[in-house]
């Protein structure tokens, strides 16, 4: 098969895939169902795809609020260099955050370090972000609160 061509099956796994897990307690048997096939052999598609790069990872998008998570904040940190992976693995390790990563800096903006917290209040919030400083030791930080989501759709191929 050539490189961006899929079977009819492989058609049918990314068709389901892009609808987002279902709310099930077996959602990969749900989709394999959906996609007219067993779960070992929808499972085997999604490991292929992993194994030759056609994806990298399969993952939940989750709505905070609906999962009671009514505050969040992309917090920015400015690490020394030589620090980053370190500092970022300690900020990574926190329940509350779901990304860190490192970015460049600019002449006016020297953070380097970005992480995505969500908590259930901004006054718990604000309480593990000192607890993320204190923990990795870094004191120059912004906390940036989340106004408004804009978008939240996953992509669609097919």
């Amino acid at each position: 098969m050539e490189k961006g061509q899929f079977s009819e099956a492989e058609k049918k796994v990314l068709e389901v895939i892009q609808k987002g897990f279902p709310l099930s307690r077996n959602p990969f048997d749900d989709m394999a169902a959906q996609a007219g096939m067993n779960t070992r052999e929808f499972l085997q598609i999604l490991e292929k795809w992993k194994q030759d790069g056609t994806i990298r990872r399969v993952g939940a998008v989750v709505n905070q609020l609906k999962a009671g998570l009514g505050a969040s904040a992309m917090v920015v940190w400015k690490v020394e260099e030589r620090q980053v992976e370190k500092a970022g693995k300690i900020l990574a390790g926190f329940r509350e955050v779901s990304h860190a990563y490192e970015r460049e800096t600019a002449d006016n903006w020297p953070y380097n370090l970005y992480t995505m917290v969500h908590c259930d209040t901004i006054k718990n919030l604000e309480n593990v972000v000192r607890k993320m400083s204190k923990d990795a030791g870094i004191i120059d930080y912004k906390i940036l609160l989340t106004e408004k989501e804009l978008k939240k759709v996953p992509p669609t191929y097919v």
